[in-house]
């Protein structure tokens, strides 16, 4: 014969309302998000933007070349495209993923040339520090730098406009 006590019925509502309200938490508080980058606070007024990125052209080509300053949130700065240039990072912003990684060790690149262009970008993007370097030297390199067109410039292949 089974015997049922009220200790583990108790035992199983408190548990649940734990379950409940550990939810309700986690959906109010934005930092606790696996979504895109949010902010988490308004920026006080004359204060910097959080996302601030420095982006620095070498070799790409007339028009392309020089250093460009970034703001998202809003987008701003002296870049061309600033809308654009902070869409395609934020669209690579993931809860734990680096959207400026490089190429994992021990890829397979085709071997092809992109060119001698190179970019340097700095600054900070979802309040961590951005220090990474592009260029064009591999399939590998030509791909990573193509995801981040128009925060870096659309470069053709050698040769071809």
């Amino acid at each position: 014969m089974l015997q049922v006590t009220r200790l583990p019925a108790a035992r199983l509502v408190g548990a649940a309302a734990l379950s409940v309200a550990s939810l309700a938490l986690s959906a109010a508080h934005p930092a606790a998000a696996a979504g895109p980058h949010l902010p988490t606070a308004a920026a006080a007024p004359g204060a910097p933007a959080a996302d601030h990125l420095t982006i620095t052209v070498r070799d790409a080509g007339a028009g392309a070349d020089g250093t460009y300053e970034l703001s998202c949130g809003p987008a701003g700065g002296t870049h061309p495209d600033p809308e654009g240039a902070c869409a395609v990072v934020e669209r690579d912003t993931r809860w734990g993923q680096d959207a400026f990684a490089p190429v994992p060790e021990g890829s397979l690149c085709t071997m092809q040339y992109g060119g001698p262009a190179t970019a340097h970008v700095t600054g900070t993007w979802a309040g961590r520090p951005v220090d990474v370097t592009y260029d064009r030297r591999d399939g590998c390199e030509i791909s990573r730098w193509d995801r981040m067109v128009p925060l870096l410039p659309e470069v053709g292949a050698p040769g071809r406009q």
